[in-house]
């Protein structure tokens, strides 16, 4: 008669999820491979252990359970009632694992892996897809997985191993991170149509002193700018309106709230004038990130250098 429950097992005894999970895990294929073939002979051989090896990971995998997993009639041997029950999940632990290593081995594909890729808002609109369409000239089928954010939001992101890469700015300068500068961009002050500056082309940043401003929000990079050039030109803005995108922003100066510094719209805006700001130079650096020591496949590797070719060829002019 096959005792099914046997004496508490080590596992039990420990109910630590992770240290079970530790001790388990080389032993699931093995199980899966005798319970499938229902022979220990047979069942090392199609998976190349030793036989000897296999009835000893059998019989502690039953052991540190607590639990009868096989009926044994010599070398032949059939699933208890658990040991049918204790299958049944782990070929569905072993099947999501097969699905893992298959997404990672195609991400990593030279030719049709993935990039996990990040940028500003401000340039999603038409230097990101240029780019993209630019490098599948030559890389027609690697896939890129794209994230929309802010600069520190993107830096966070890529410490937690979430991305790959990252456009932002100001360029970081980080000991976990290797950043090299691009390309740089103009920023204009932007103020409403019927404003009093508007028929203006160029300004001293000094001369919006006394005007309301609408910017990013706090710790977004493009504020920082903003803050430092405002400093830079003698003055500390007032601020009204805080926003999270710098079109939203033109539609708030185009109301009339406030004026604004932004780079460039990808299309222009009724209802604004934008100005070219003579002092002080009013530009913000783009850069590319990525963090330090981090291996790269070989699309993450291709798509880096195609980045790094375009200093100073990285924005329309």
């Amino acid at each position: 008669m096959v005792h099914q429950q046997r004496s508490q097992g080590w596992l039990s005894q420990t109910g630590d999820t992770e240290d079970i999970v530790t001790l388990l895990a080389p032993r699931l294929a093995h199980f899966a491979g005798v319970a499938r073939t229902e022979h220990v002979t047979r069942a090392a051989q199609e998976m190349r252990v030793p036989q000897s090896t296999l009835s000893r990971a059998m019989a502690r995998l039953e052991e540190d359970l607590g639990v009868d997993l096989f009926a044994r009639r010599g070398r032949t041997v059939s699933l208890t009632p658990a040991g049918r029950a204790f299958l049944a999940s782990v070929e569905r632990a072993l099947a999501e694992i097969g699905r893992a290593a298959d997404e990672v081995r195609a991400d990593a594909d030279p030719a049709t892996g993935k990039v996990a890729f990040g940028f500003l808002h401000t340039m999603g609109a038409e230097t990101v897809p240029g780019l993209i369409h630019a490098f599948r000239a030559d890389h027609p089928r690697v896939r890129f997985s794209l994230v929309q954010d802010y600069g520190e939001a993107m830096l966070k992101r890529l410490r937690a191993g979430e991305l790959d890469l990252c456009l932002t700015s100001p360029v970081p300068d980080a000991p976990d991170l290797v950043a090299r500068r691009l390309d740089e961009q103009k920023l204009r002050l932007v103020v409403p149509a019927d404003h009093r500056l508007a028929a203006r082309r160029r300004i001293r940043l000094a001369e919006a002193a006394d005007e309301t401003f609408v910017t990013l929000e706090p710790g977004y990079g493009l504020r920082r700018i903003t803050d430092d050039l405002c400093r830079e030109a003698g003055f500390k803005p007032r601020v009204a309106f805080e926003g999270e995108e710098a079109e939203t922003l033109r539609g708030l100066v185009a109301a009339g709230l406030g004026v604004a510094l932004l780079p460039p719209p990808a299309v222009p805006r009724p209802g604004v004038v934008e100005l070219t700001v003579t002092a002080p130079r009013a530009v913000r650096e783009i850069g590319v990130a990525w963090l330090e020591g981090h291996p790269d496949t070989p699309p993450v590797t291709a798509f880096k250098k195609f980045l790094l070719a375009k200093r100073g060829k990285l924005l329309p002019t």
